[in-house]
Formats: C-alpha cells, structure tokens, sequence
C-alpha cells in the first residue's frame, strides 16, 4: 500500500492498489470514502436552478427593492396595479435568470466533456476503458503517451528502461518544459517526484501504470482552485452611489405628499375625492397606521423614478458588447490562431478608465524566443557570423577566426591550428562546448514526428530525435554522445544556477548571459558526494533543505570557461503600444524577475525609458538604509524613470514597527512614482508582483496587470483589470484574466477604442436611463398637488409598465451597443483622447446633476405646458372637454417622443439599425396606443382608455401642442451644447467639428448656429404659443368638482381634473 500526507488530512492516507482487502493479520483497517471522480465547476444543477438563482438575484438591492413594493402592491390598496411592478421586475429577473443559466450551461458542458473522457483501467489483469468519472481512489490506470492524467496518481512503472517518465504541466502551472518524475521505490518515502498531478500530460514516454490516490474536488487542482473575486467598475459604483440618491428622493417625496394629504384634509370642508373615497373601517384605523398606509402608497406611486430595467440592460449591453472585441478582426494573430477572449464582461468600461498598466517583461513585452547572440571564451567573443561565415571580430588577431565546418569539434581543431598556444587554447575551448552540451535537460524521442527541433542519429541503422528549443543545442549535445550522466544538481531560483556530473570514458548589452564554469571531481569526491546526495534524497524531513546544503557543498570551488548571451527580441509594435499609452496618460509599470541590466535594455528598446530619461536607481546593492532615505527625500522626479529591486521594494513598503524616518519611505516612494514617467521593478518574486498592485497608491487607481505565465496569475488577479496573453508559457494566465489577446500589440486597440468606446456608451446609458425615469415621473408628483394628494395615477396602467421595458429600452440598448462618437482611426492614432474620459469624468456628480435637472425642466414643460393648453382651450370640434386620461395621455405621448428625440440628437453614428430601432419604437408606441384605446379589452374591468387617444389625434391643438411641447423640452439642451462647444470645446468635440465643417471656420459655424437657434426660438415658437393661448369657445375646462359633472364625465370614460 501506499502511504501519503497532505496538509488537508490529519493523518496518512491508506490506498490499497487495485482496491483490494488488506491482508491477514493487517492492522485495523477502517475503510475510507473518497469522493468520485467528477469534477463540477458549475453552479447550478436541474433542481436547485430556480431557488438558487432567485436567491441570489434578490441578494442585489434593487431588485429586493422592487420585490418589496411589489408585496405592498399586492397587500395593500395602491393606486397601480402590481402588474406595472410585477411585470418589470419578472422581465428583469427572467432576463437574468436565462443568462446565467446559459453560461452555467456552458460550464455543464465542460464538466461532461472533462467526466465522460475515456480512461484505460487495469482490473484482474486486463485493460478495459471506463468513463473519468468512475474513478475510485486505488484503481490501476494506463496512461499513454500524450494522454492527460485524469486524477492525482502515483507513478508505479513505465516504459522506459530508468523507470522515470516526462510530463508537462502547461495546463496547470504554464511551463512548458518537460518535468521528470520517477517510480514509486519501496524504501523510499515518497515525494513530489512520485506525484503525477491531474492536468499533467505525458511526454516522452510510451506508457506508464499508476494508482489513483486523490480523485474528484480532491485533486490538487481542484482544492488550489482559486476562484476570481468580484471585481467592480468605477461605473457600477457610480451607479450604486447615484441609485441612493434618487432612493432618498423617492422617500422624500412620499414624505412631502403624505403630509401635504394630511394638511390638505385637515380643512373640514376637504375630504378624500369622491373617487377615492375611504370605507368606514379605515377611517377608524389610527391615524399614524394611516399614515404609513398612505406613506407606502406614494412610494408605489413614485416608485419608478428607480428604474428596474436599467440593471438588465447594462447586463444586456455587456453581455453583446464583448462580442465586439471577439469579433475584432485586427486582434487575430494569424500565427497563433486565436481571437481576443472575455472572460468577464462586466469590466468593459473598466477599459476606458486604466490610469496604471503593470506588465511582465518575458514573453509579454518580448517574444520569449531565446535566440543565441554570442560567447566569450578565455576572453575572446564569438558571435555567430563569426561561427558561420569565417569572419573576425574587429580588432582581433588571425587566431580569432573560426572555421565554419560543421560540428563543434571541427570549430575546435581549426581554432587551435591557427593559434601559438593551441594546447591551452584548445582545453579551454573544449571545456567550454564540453559544459554546453552536458548542462542540459535534452531528451530523445524514438518517433519521427515530434513537438520541437529535431536531429537524426544513426545507430545500428536505428533513428532517434533529439527534443530542443534550438537547433545548436542538439548539434552540440550530438557531439557529447560519449559521455555518461552521473547526477543532475537541478535548477533552483535561490542557487540560480545548474549542475551535472558527468563521467568520460577518455551582460550590458541587454542580453540574457549564462557563465559556464567546471570543477573536477575524483572518485572519493564523488563517491563521498553521491552518497550525501543519497541521505538527503532520503531523508524525511527537512529534504528540500538538507538538499540545498548538499548542492552548495559540491556547487564550489569551480573554474570559470566563459559565457553565452542569449537575445528575448521584442513582441512586433511593443514599442510602439508603450508609447500609445503613455501618451493616453497611463503610467506604465514593467515588472519582471530578470536582471536589472537585461530589463532596463528592454525598458529603452520599448521606448518605456527613452536616452533623455534620468534613471534613479533603488537597489540593495547600491543604497545603504541612510543614503535610500537621502534619494528619497532629495530627488525631483518629474523627468524621472525609477528602477528597483524587489528587495529593496519589500524593504519601502514593509510597514514600520518603530517610530523612525522608515515610517515615511512608503509615502515619499509612492509621490516620486507619481511623478516617474516610468517605472521598473526587477527581481521580483510573483507574489510581490500582486504586492506592488496593492500598494501602489493610496489613491486606488484604476489599475491594469498584463502578462502571459503563471507568475502572473498573482498579479492578473489583484488587478482591476487583468489581461492574459496567449503566449508560450501555457494559458494559466489567459484562463485566469479577465480579457486574454494573442500579442501585447493588441492591447493598443483594446484600450484606446474598444474602452474608449465602452465607458461612453455605458456612461450616457446610466445618465440617460435616470434622465428619463426623471421626466417620466415628476409630472406624476406634480399632479398630485391638482388631485388633492389622492394618490390618483396620471398615466394608465399599459403605460406605466411598459414605459421602461418597451417603449424607451431598445433605442438606448442599441446606442449603448454601436455608437462612436469619434472614428477609431482617429482614436488610434491621436492617444491623447483617452485623457477626456479619465477618472470617470463622464459620470461625475455635476454631469448627474445636469441630467436630473434637465429631467426635471422637461417634466414641468410636459405637465404644464399640458396643462395651460388644456386650461384655455378646447380640443374637439364638438366643444367637448377631455378629461384627466387624455391629459395624462398627451403628457405621456410628450414625454416618449422627447426622450427617444432626445437619444437621437445625441447620436453621431447613424446608420440603418438606429433609424429603424428609434423610429419604430415610437411607431410602436403609437401603434399601441391606437390598439390600446381603440378595442374594448374583455379582460379588463374598466376601459378608461377607450377611444382616448384616437380622440386626441383627432383634434387640431394637440397635434400643434405635442410639436410645440417636444421642441420647448428639447431648445435647452440644444443650445447649450451649441454654446458650449463654441466657448468650450473638448478635444473631441474639436476634432468632430473639424471633420464636419473642414473648409469652414469653426468658431463661425458654432456661432452661426447658435444664432439660428435662438431666432427660431424668439420668432415662431414664442408668437405659436401665444396663438395657441388664444383659441378659446364658450366651453371651457371646469376645474370645480361636481357630482353631476362628474356623472356627464363617465359618459366619456374620463375623471374631471381636481385643481385649486
């Protein structure tokens, strides 16, 4: 049986391979349950979708809002229907549920597509194939080549004759590069190297016989599975904080009218209308349950000022906005095959906003293609022409030139022929390619067709294939044959280095270096080192440390040969992307492990640093505690680019214990980053890279992390927003970011239009969404002050309900989806832009405000410009008086075509689908309206609405008096922008009036059409609305109220209006 601790488990774990019963006379055995092999990473299953997803859904506050007057509606007399809050909120919940459920539907699929994979079992001696699934911990497995490991197993035997296997965990930790792992050995304890994880693929190995020992959620990867945290945007929060307000509106006014009823009545002669008169038991209730009675009625009334449908189409608008960036034909890489991803898309606007970009350098800014520049021997550098074409270095002697015969042995020979000292000459060249082509992991492959550079060699007429990253690799390690492998001392980012022993049988330039050095060991010494090599490998606690010691006792003492400098080139237009950013006022981050030198090489080839840029250095090697503190203190670093290491980073951003001048280097170091143009931080460790994120501000910038490894998950996730590149190191970060791009170049687009793009579309939706609940129910509280603050509605209720979810949706749903205010082209090529939308400066508290008081000015012009008009005259040829239904229907008709006009005139970007949308909805609308009140409905138990607005577009002074109430509403607005864009113009709204009046002055233009604006207004608006006031008949519009009038109003379905 096989023995195995972890930390999630008080004791160790017994599996009896193959699941057979212990032995006789085995100890006491309990047998465990172990969970199946299932993986489940969704969310909901058939039985619990409907209550979870409600429960959830009602965690949000406006929507338990809505569900809390909707119960009062239902409890209560109200004077609405709950329909009309019943009806919204179940479109919106059902919306909501049916996304959710789809994406959990997607990750059903994927959990079925991972479950019902075909395994090879091995039970009594045969192999059969089962379902992943059905798994149990101590089953016997077959795995062969290329195939995923389906749980976490322990390695029995394999095919290979030293009994080891290679795997690859791209999938799990990034790596690309081949990991061995060795048989279980009974006498020895068993450790990671025994440990075949679940994800983990195998490579190079035929075959291999393992035993499950975890399965299912119990895996290694399912338990370290780090799930994303809800990530806010700096639009939802300014959302959130906008909803209060309006909430405290809300109350006020229910407040305002509940009192101003009771003052109403306390006038014996003024007593609830006739209408809505109160039976015998409520007036016997006690005054203050009456007043909350009434209280919770006027907040039902008013209740609509919040709008519930905004929430499902910010969804909605996300939800089919993302698909823009995966469509984005300019962000496929055809080398790779692959579109940009959303993982998330509540953080589109979060594009727009990004005022810090924390990237890797490796594989994200560079290409990660380790390319051979050069080698220093002895003192003499090679370069590969050189090597290749017989050239000399300039400056060099006839000894410098290398032969370009094949082999590295050739290349010896005929450098030493030529030199005066060839001996020496000739060990150290040796010695060198010797060192090269031992310290390595090469492996061979027994097929024809491998992954990675191959080269043939021929034994006993046999071919075998070397597996490389790069062809001079394989050349070499073919002339190396001859010697056998004794011990690899494997690489470690403490020791930084590697090393083998073999027994034979005769960095300013930016470039990654790697020193090349020997030691020569005798029998004894080896002897004496592979038997400490052994009590470590053995040893049960303490292994990992008592293995560094024994590699720093043999890792000494050692003769330097010479370097190799290894080039990462640039990912295409990474410069040029740098530079885009930092002119949209991004400040840029690089944070990375490597060397300070190799980093700042790429910084300058990046144009990140440029010549001009006064570096200011912070590292541990340079600075002393005192002096750090003097730099921090003295230095001005408004021209400055700052580079650091992350020892000295921890040390500046530890807190301090004490009471010193260490107390203040975090606060100095975070003002001198400020006013860095850039910053880079090297030799970091992944976990501070999210560190960094954290403390980079007190400010809390909107922050974004990019990179391509897994030592940037840490980072990706600590981001506002995080972003994976499809890169060579795995795709742990593209599954673990929010957005994933094949190339850092991409991030270009993606920021300066797409975000661009998004925050001014969501930002005037959120505007435009309170705007017009705003216009929509400020006539209803000012009508209260005409009805006696009986609570009696002005709009039917067809109207009430569908005002949000039908008639005025779709047109901003549409907007928020495909309107550019600007060209992308331009926006591409003018970065500078980005700065008008930074800092969230659309959705800021005078914007808000501006828009509730426009909101506001359109709702008085509906309401009395409605009312005076109906006050002075008569609107049917027969002189009959309409009555409070058409009132509010002709303020309702005001309102949609002067919100939805209001959504046109602030379209740039027309095209067929937004003049189809805006303009039928409001035929829609008007087509509603005719079917509404033009069929006597036998569901209803009243019909109020019959032939009520067939009867008001048939008179004259409607017609004339809805034209003149949407142009007075829409006049402000117009004007001010006209003024505004003459006087104050953006840089947007420069570039759009150039590119409309491009022969034109644009100054004149403004003027001249502003001009226009305020003639039209003087001389024909003003003089109609005049002439409108005068049509006056005998029949005037009563405002006394009247039983016997009240009974001729009836005849017409109609209440009389109550004003004093």
């Amino acid at each position: 049986h096989v023995g195995w601790s972890r930390k999630q488990l008080p004791d160790n774990q017994t599996v009896y391979i193959g699941n057979k019963e212990p032995p006789p006379g085995a100890e006491a055995y309990i047998p465990q349950r172990y969970p199946d092999n299932r993986i489940i990473s969704s969310k909901y299953t058939f039985w619990n979708f409907f209550p979870k997803n409600l429960f959830e859904q009602f965690r949000r506050i406006a929507n338990f809002y809505f569900l809390i007057i909707f119960l009062v509606q239902l409890i209560i007399d109200t004077p609405t229907s709950p329909i009309t809050s019943g009806l919204p909120l179940f479109f919106v919940i059902t919306v909501t549920a049916i996304k959710q459920g789809y994406e959990d539907w997607l990750r059903h699929k994927a959990d079925n597509a991972i479950n019902q994979c075909p395994v090879h079992e091995v039970q009594h001696g045969k192999v059969i194939r089962k379902q992943s699934r059905k798994l149990r911990v101590g089953d016997v497995v077959l795995i062969k080549e290329d195939e995923t490991f389906p749980c976490d197993l322990i390695l029995l035997s394999t095919s290979r004759e030293d009994g080891t296997c290679f795997v690859t965990t791209a999938s799990l930790d990034g790596e690309s590069s081949h990991k061995r792992s060795v048989f279980c050995v009974f006498f020895r304890p068993l450790g990671s190297e025994n440990l075949l994880l679940r994800g983990a693929t195998l490579k190079n190995t035929q075959h291999i016989y393992a035993v499950a020992i975890y399965t299912g959620m119990e895996t290694k990867m399912a338990l370290n599975y780090q799930s994303k945290s809800q990530k806010r945007s700096a639009v939802e929060k300014s959302m959130n904080a906008y909803l209060i307000v309006y909430l405290c509106i809300l109350i006020s006014k229910a407040l305002i009218n509940t009192v101003l009823k009771y003052v109403w009545q306390a006038d014996p002669d003024k007593d609830e209308p006739f209408y809505n008169q109160k039976t015998d038991t409520e007036r016997q209730r006690h005054i203050l349950i009456r007043a909350f009675t009434d209280f919770l009625a006027f907040m039902v009334l008013f209740n609509y000022i919040i709008p519930v449908s905004m929430y499902v189409t910010v969804e909605m608008q996300k939800f089919l906005g993302s698909y823009f960036i995966m469509w984005d034909d300019e962000m496929f890489d055809e080398e790779l095959g692959e579109r940009a991803q959303v993982n998330t898309s509540d953080l589109n606007e979060e594009l727009g906003q990004v005022e810090y970009v924390f990237t890797d350098k490796t594989g994200t800014l560079t290409e990660n293609n380790m390319e051979f520049i050069e080698c220093c021997v002895d003192g003499y550098v090679y370069v590969p022409d050189a090597i290749c074409n017989g050239q000399v270095m300039p400056g060099s002697t006839s000894m410098d030139m290398i032969d370009s015969s094949p082999g590295p042995g050739g290349k010896v020979r005929q450098r030493a022929s030529l030199s005066l000292d060839g001996l020496y000459e000739y060990e150290s060249e040796e010695l060198f390619f010797r060192a090269l082509c031992l310290c390595h992991t090469v492996q061979v492959k027994e097929e024809e067709t491998v992954d990675g550079i191959k080269m043939g060699i021929h034994q006993n007429k046999a071919t075998s294939f070397y597996i490389s990253s790069s062809p001079d690799e394989v050349a070499l390690v073919e002339g190396m044959k001859r010697f056998e492998l004794l011990e690899v001392l494997t690489f470690d980012s403490v020791r930084r280095r590697m090393s083998v022993i073999v027994r034979s049988t005769t960095g300013t330039e930016g470039l990654r270096t790697l020193c090349v050095a020997y030691r020569k060991l005798s029998v004894a010494q080896y002897e004496e080192t592979c038997h400490l090599l052994n009590s470590a490998k053995l040893a049960l606690q303490d292994r990992d440390r008592k293995l560094a010691e024994a590699y720093d006792l043999i890792e000494k003492d050692f003769v330097l040969l010479g370097a190799t400098a290894v080039e990462d080139r640039l990912q295409d237009k990474a410069a040029d992307t740098i530079e885009s950013l930092q002119k949209a006022g991004m400040k840029v981050w690089v944070l990375t492990g490597d060397k300070m030198e190799t980093a700042a090489a790429t910084c300058y080839a990046s144009k990140l640093f440029r010549r001009s840029t006064q570096i200011l250095e912070l590292t541990t090697k340079r600075t002393e505690e005192q002096s750090l503190h003097d730099v921090l203190l003295s230095a001005d670093c408004v021209d400055y680019g700052l580079i650091i290491d992350g020892a000295t980073l921890s040390a500046v951003l530890k807190p301090s214990q004490e009471d010193s001048s260490q107390g203040n280097y975090k606060e100095i170091f975070l003002e001198i980053c400020r006013n860095c143009s850039a910053v880079l931080c090297c030799r970091m460790a992944p976990l501070q890279k999210a560190q960094v994120l954290i403390k980079s501000s007190p400010e809390h910038p909107i922050t974004l992390a990019i990179g391509d490894g897994a030592n940037d998950v840490s980072m990706i996730l600590e981001a506002h927003v995080g972003i994976g590149i499809m890169g060579k190191e795995g795709r742990q970060a593209a599954r673990n970011s929010d957005y994933a791009i094949p190339k850092f170049k991409h991030l270009k687009k993606m920021l300066l239009v797409h975000g661009h793009y998004y925050y001014i579309r969501i930002s005037e939706l959120v505007q435009y969404f309170f705007y017009k609940n705003v216009a929509f129910i400020f006539p209803q509280f000012l009508y209260q002050f005409f009805c006696g603050f009986s609570q009696q509605p002005l709009y039917d209720t067809a109207y009430l309900t569908l005002y949000n979810i039908s008639f005025t949706s779709l047109p901003i749903l549409l907007f928020s989806l495909i309107e550019q205010h600007i060209n992308m082209d331009i926006l591409k090529k003018d970065p500078s832009l980005y700065r008008d939308i930074a800092k969230n400066s659309l959705l800021r508290w005078p914007i808000f405000i501006y828009w509730t008081f426009l909101g506001v000015f359109d709702a008085v012009v509906f309401f009395f410009g409605s009312y005076f008009l109906f006050n002075n005259s008569t609107f049917t040829s027969n002189g009959q008086m309409f009555g409070n239904w058409t009132f509010g229907t002709l303020v309702f008709t005001v309102l949609v075509f002067t919100v939805t006009l209001k959504l046109a005139l602030d379209t740039h970007y027309w095209t067929w689908i937004n003049h189809f949308v805006i303009w039928g909805s409001l035929l829609f609308f008007v087509i509603f309206s005719l079917l509404w009140g033009g069929i006597i409905w036998p569901f209803l138990n009243y019909q109020r609405m019959y032939y009520v607005f067939i009867q008001m577009l048939s008179s004259g002074p409607a017609w004339l008096s809805i034209i003149l109430l949407i142009v007075i509403s829409l006049l402000p607005d117009v004007v001010k922008k006209v003024i505004c864009r003459a006087l104050w113009p953006t840089t947007t709204e420069r570039i759009q009036v150039v590119r409309l009046y491009a022969k034109q002055d644009t100054l004149d233009t403004l003027v001249i059409s502003s001009t226009m604006c305020l003639f039209i207004y003087l001389f024909f608006i003003l003089p109609l609305f005049n002439q409108v006031g005068e049509l006056r008949t005998s029949s005037h519009l009563q405002l006394r109220p009247g039983q016997d009038k009240a009974k001729q109003f009836d005849r017409y379905n109609n209440t009389e209006l109550h004003m004093e």
